[in-house]
């Protein structure tokens, strides 16, 4: 016979979309059960490898003493963002949710015993943020969950969403320790993470050799659920064939990497192995870029391609990879040492740029700001840090694209609650984190993943109550 379980509020995923949904549903007095894919030890899908939370610090009012790296970053500062970057695509009372609610959000979160981490401001962080290790945040918050009564099983995949007569979704099933089980629940929330570890779904949605793409994050994140609730019939909603790609060192471990990128290129040039430039390094900020072109230096020859700085700028890169840099005093040497296939073209690529560049430039430098230090006459402009190449030493880093999560997911409404593909509400369903879609389209401003899934988490909570008061 099948197992039964049963409880006023079911979430599924442990990461800090699911965290923040069985906090808040508990704190209401409600019988709450978590669902981990993963065994305990890997719990916490993405999150476990995540270092920042975006948020408007302008309206942050704490009685703790909490440091920010930029003091007066609105939510319309961070709505503005979002809609930039997604090229106004992303839906705007999703994003309308995310910065309104993130502060909101922040304060409950440190008033449940979070402790955040001070980084001084580095060149590039242009939003406000904080720090975390996330590891330690999930320990952290799963120790309040089990204070307030949470049952958490591991080794928990969920397989199914089931609907009454009604439409209604009453139970999910699930194979804990391999057996299967029946969670039935007043009302189901869908925090499991996105399906960007699947190989399969990476090379359907993005195309041939993307299955061999690093994978960043949680190997956990392969999309079972998201599945499972459109067969229930929820709509799928956002772009299914992006994700973010992060520039990391092509030195990464092939899964749960974590945080191994290599910031500052956009005060360099990148070339690829035929020595050419494809991208504008200083098009934006970092936080702008850095997912977008982890997919752009991926789809180069050998999924790879080359930073390369000299001794005016190096200080401002930070290299957390685990591969060492490569040093040389002339740009020759460097490309010979980087193993660039077309050395002669790599060198000619740089001195066309040098010649390009404001001779003056190293005086107006300024690496905290957009700094209009452009280049004159390149077919593929340098917008904004174009200093010539021109100081030894100088230094190269390989780099490849990692994999972060997928764009794609299911639509919610603006309280969480999942859409039918007559975007009619599913009754008693509910998602939030990485396992829905349309906030992120073509690119992604960093450190708003984590805000996106904690708010959302939290909503899905606060509506996942409501409903079942209502009954």
């Amino acid at each position: 016979m099948t197992a039964t379980e049963s409880y006023d509020i079911v979430v599924v995923g442990c990461g800090i979309a699911g965290i923040t949904a069985g906090l808040r549903a508990a704190e209401r007095d409600l019988s709450v059960a978590i669902l981990e894919k993963a065994p305990k030890k890997h719990r916490g899908g993405h999150t476990q490898f995540t270092e920042s939370f975006r948020i408007p610090t302008e309206d942050i009012e704490l009685e703790q003493d909490v440091e920010f790296n930029v003091e007066d970053y609105s939510a319309s500062d961070f709505y503005s963002d979002i809609m930039k970057v997604t090229h106004y695509r992303a839906d705007e009372d999703l994003a309308e949710v995310v910065t309104q609610e993130a502060a909101e959000t922040f304060e409950w979160l440190t008033a449940q015993g979070m402790e955040w981490e001070y980084q001084a401001p580095h060149p590039g962080y242009t939003a406000g943020r904080v720090w975390l290790d996330g590891e330690e945040m999930i320990d952290e918050l799963v120790d309040v969950l089990e204070d307030k009564g949470v049952d958490i099983y591991y080794n928990a995949e969920a397989r199914g969403v089931n609907r009454d007569d009604n439409g209604r979704v009453d139970s999910v099933t699930v194979f804990l320790d391999g057996q299967r089980t029946e969670f039935e629940a007043g009302a189901t929330i869908l925090a499991a993470g996105d399906y960007g570890s699947s190989k399969e779904k990476r090379t359907r949605y993005y195309g041939p050799g993307y299955g061999n793409m690093k994978v960043r994050g949680s190997r956990y994140n392969t999309g079972e659920v998201i599945d499972a609730a459109i067969d229930a019939g929820a709509k799928s909603d956002g772009e299914w064939g992006d994700a973010h790609m992060a520039l990391i060192d092509a030195g990464s471990p092939d899964v749960e990497g974590g945080i191994t990128r290599i910031d500052g290129y956009q005060y360099g040039l990148i070339l690829n192995h035929d020595g050419e430039r494809f991208v504008d390094e200083g098009e934006d900020s970092r936080a702008h870029t850095y997912a977008k072109f982890g997919q752009r230096i991926f789809e180069q020859p050998y999924h790879e391609a080359f930073i390369i700085v000299d001794s005016k700028v190096v200080d401002d890169v930070a290299h957390m990879g685990p591969s060492r840099a490569i040093t040389a005093d002339s740009i020759e040497s460097l490309i010979h040492r980087l193993d660039i296939e077309n050395v002669e073209q790599a060198v000619e690529t740089v001195e066309e740029y040098n010649d390009a560049c404001d001779p003056d430039a190293a005086e107006q430098y300024e690496p905290e700001v957009l700094d209009g230090n452009s280049t004159d006459g390149l077919a593929l402009p340098k917008s904004n840090w174009a200093l010539p190449l021109d100081e030894p030493p100088y230094t190269g880093y390989p780099v490849t694209g990692g994999m972060t999560f997928a764009f794609g997911g299911i639509a919610i409404t603006s309280d969480a609650e999942v859409l039918d593909t007559t975007d009619s509400i599913i009754p008693g369903l509910y998602g939030a984190g990485n396992v829905t879609g349309g906030l992120f389209y073509n690119n992604y401003p960093g450190g708003t993943g984590l805000t996106n899934a904690a708010v959302f988490g939290k909503v899905a909570a606060e509506s996942a109550v409501e409903y079942i008061l209502s009954k």
